[in-house]
């Protein structure tokens, strides 16, 4: 599995720590691609041993800002055989502003999932976080990515924003689940190290929302999916049945990945048992890789936290048994807590 990081938006968002830079004016983006391709090139030997789960997604940043040509081009370069799931990410506006034909050009490249930042579908909630979007701007998106054939979209939305009422927070519940997209992922509004948000705070114009708050809503979120035929298989995605992310649930279950791009990171696990993790420079010119071997900790540490993420949970048997045979001193009444 590989993921290409888009370091590019149009503009940045109140929330966001991901490494980003403003898009440069007009669709030349050779330089990025080829930096890219380079890249994958040098990696060929990484990529293949992290072919057990075949997919592909472009993420950042805003990848929809890339033409067709510039997604088709890397997506060839990482391999020349249809990927299981392809997931691109865009943004509505940019969606709405290229038409059914960037779409369409997107599908006929090969991506077969489309993940869209909607956030939110109060128009005064999008405003304050900054997004390029309006309400009716992410209404006609999905009604374009509809028509044009695609049938496995996911649409991110955001709750535990301080101030936000209640009722905003069901009206755009209510939409979601009336337009049906296979997926839906709900993300709490975090306060991130150097965001705009972190600012904001720091000079009294944002008061987080309080913890209770925040529960509720995510409760709220979890009833109305729940009844609409949801399924909750991680703790910040709902699917369809049959419809869950295939790339992101196989981070979740710490299979090996590629990370290509600045700013992205890889985990490989190599055949004399060593689990390295790599992690690109966060810069667009001459990126490089940088990486540290993982300890039986951090892998143990990695396995729980990733597992009682996802509805699965964890192996409380296996768990326990690598616990008690590893370096660690822990009781049986310690690990009984603990799992």
């Amino acid at each position: 599995m590989v993921y290409v990081h888009v370091p590019f938006c149009r503009s940045f968002c109140v929330y966001c720590d991901f490494y980003s830079e403003i898009a440069p004016s007009g669709s030349d983006f050779g330089f990025f691609v080829d930096g890219v391709c380079r890249e994958i090139e040098h990696r060929k030997e990484e990529i293949e041993r992290s072919s057990g789960v075949n997919t592909l997604y472009f993420g950042g940043g805003t990848p929809s800002v890339l033409g067709v040509p510039d997604i088709a081009r890397i997506a060839s370069a990482v391999s020349d055989k249809p990927f299981r799931e392809f997931t691109v990410e865009v943004n509505p506006e940019d969606v709405v502003v290229k038409g059914p034909e960037y779409v369409e050009g997107l599908l006929e490249a090969g991506v077969n999932r489309i993940s869209m930042g909607v956030q939110s579908l109060d128009d005064g909630v999008l405003k304050w976080m900054g997004r390029r979007h309006d309400s009716a701007r992410a209404r006609e998106a999905f009604r374009i990515l509809r028509d044009a054939g695609c049938d496995n979209i996911s649409l991110d939305l955001i709750f535990g924003i301080g101030g936000m009422s209640e009722s905003s927070l069901s009206v755009t519940l209510d939409e979601i689940i009336a337009m049906r997209p296979e997926h839906i992922s709900a993300y709490q509004l975090s306060l991130e190290d150097g965001s705009l948000l972190e600012e904001m705070l720091e000079e009294g114009r944002y008061e987080e929302a309080p913890e209770e708050v925040c529960a509720g809503q995510y409760g709220h979120i979890c009833e109305v999916l729940r009844n609409a035929g949801y399924r909750h298989y991680e703790i910040s995605n709902w699917a369809l049945p049959g419809r869950e992310a295939v790339h992101n649930s196989a981070y979740w279950a710490r299979e090996p990945y590629v990370g290509v791009g600045p700013g992205a990171h890889s985990l490989m696990k190599w055949p004399d048992g060593r689990q390295e993790r790599f992690w690109n420079d966060a810069k667009l010119s001459g990126w490089a890789s940088s990486g540290e071997v993982l300890t039986p900790a951090q892998i143990r540490e990695e396995t729980i936290m990733l597992g009682l993420r996802r509805e699965e949970g964890v192996e409380i048997d296996g768990v326990r048994r690598k616990i008690k045979e590893s370096d660690w001193f822990v009781s049986d009444s310690i690990i009984s807590g603990l799992l």
